[in-house]
């Protein structure tokens, strides 16, 4: 009798063991995972768009002492990082489309006013000499280029994402096991020239 109970729990066992291995091996995994890369690069983009506004306010008071007269330009710069740090953003923004697109228009409209001033900053000789403002720009660059990599990561990870839960097998654990996942909203370009870095070297 006892070696019947240990034969039919072995066969359970086995039994257990293979279908964790198929279900495995069928991508029943691969939703969660594909969902975890999209939140993981989402924050990476977060990073660099906050990396970014922290280097605004040194750049700002750099330019404004050798180019006080353009207080407009300077103003559209600061108000455009109020407008874009305003927004508060973590992975739930990845849920709402229209947050998304509101976050990403307040960082174009920045990327813009930034353009603008690094175009003033070619009137001042002695401002495009000055090494903390040089010091700056090459930061600045340097951000904007680690920003376009993290908006394609993200795109990147979002296509991986959305394609698996909308095909075969994705789209049937999609349906059993994970209803609870949404499509994700991608970033749009709003410009042709949107998936280009803004320029700001000389």
């Amino acid at each position: 009798m006892q070696t019947m109970q240990q034969y039919g729990f072995r066969w359970r066992l086995a039994l257990l063991m293979c279908l964790s291995a198929v279900l495995a091996g069928c991508g029943i995994n691969n939703i969660p995972t594909y969902d975890e890369q999209v939140k993981s690069a989402w924050a990476q983009v977060e990073n660099q768009y906050q990396r970014r506004a922290d280097l605004i306010p040194n750049l700002v008071e750099t330019v404004k002492g050798y180019a006080k007269q353009e207080q407009d330009t300077l103003t559209a710069v600061i108000e455009a990082r109020a407008k874009a740090t305003s927004i508060q953003v973590d992975a739930s923004i990845l849920n709402d489309p229209a947050k998304l697109q509101q976050f990403d228009q307040a960082q174009q409209q920045l990327s813009g006013a930034l353009s603008r001033l690094m175009v003033v900053s070619e009137r001042y000789p002695d401002l495009k000499s000055n090494q903390n403002f040089l010091a700056l720009q090459s930061q600045l660059e340097g951000t904007e280029n680690r920003i376009s990599v993290a908006r394609r990561d993200f795109i990147t990870a979002v296509e991986r994402y959305n394609t698996e839960i909308r095909t075969f097998p994705g789209s049937i654990w999609h349906k059993i096991m994970y209803s609870d996942l949404p499509v994700r909203e991608n970033f749009k370009a709003t410009t042709p020239q949107a998936n280009q870095a803004p320029a700001v070297k000389f």
